[in-house]
């Protein structure tokens, strides 16, 4: 698929990080109003369930079937960046859960799957590297002068 390719710098990454988050707040109020209806049918106790219920499958979801369809989420595009199997392969269904499932511990612990990337021999983060995956830049290489 692609060849050797740059990692895009954790800055950049943190930042796409900071528009996800925000795109995940939207996702998650959308669960919460569902949730919302839900319990008003059924009992105002369960909301809260409801709402993690929904919007943990649905988080979830939304980043497996991103990576799988293109690489990327709209923040990873907004920041030329891409998810890509380790040998540049595309990312499959299964690994995108893998992914997932070591991403939000990794960044939970204190943001541990980042401070790993400051020493990664490639900056992969923690949960790419255990996952087989890796994140890398989509932006055009410089012209060549005619």
């Amino acid at each position: 698929m692609s060849g050797r390719t740059a990692t895009p710098g954790i800055g950049r990454r943190l930042l796409s990080l900071v528009y996800e988050i925000l795109l995940l707040v939207a996702i998650v109020l959308l669960a919460g109003g569902i949730a919302a209806g839900l319990a008003q049918i059924t009992s105002p106790d369960l909301a809260r369930t409801y709402t993690r219920l929904i919007a943990l499958p649905i988080c979830i979801g939304y980043f497996a079937w991103q990576w799988c369809r293109g690489g990327q989420t709209l923040p990873m595009k907004t920041w030329r960046m891409r998810v890509e199997l380790a040998d540049g392969g595309r990312v499959t269904p299964s690994r995108a859960l893998r992914r997932v499932a070591l991403a939000i511990p990794g960044y939970a612990l204190l943001g541990a799957t980042v401070i790993w990337a400051l020493v990664d021999r490639d900056r992969q983060f923690l949960h790419d590297r255990l996952a087989g995956t890796r994140l890398v830049s989509t932006e055009n290489p410089p012209a060549q002068q005619v």
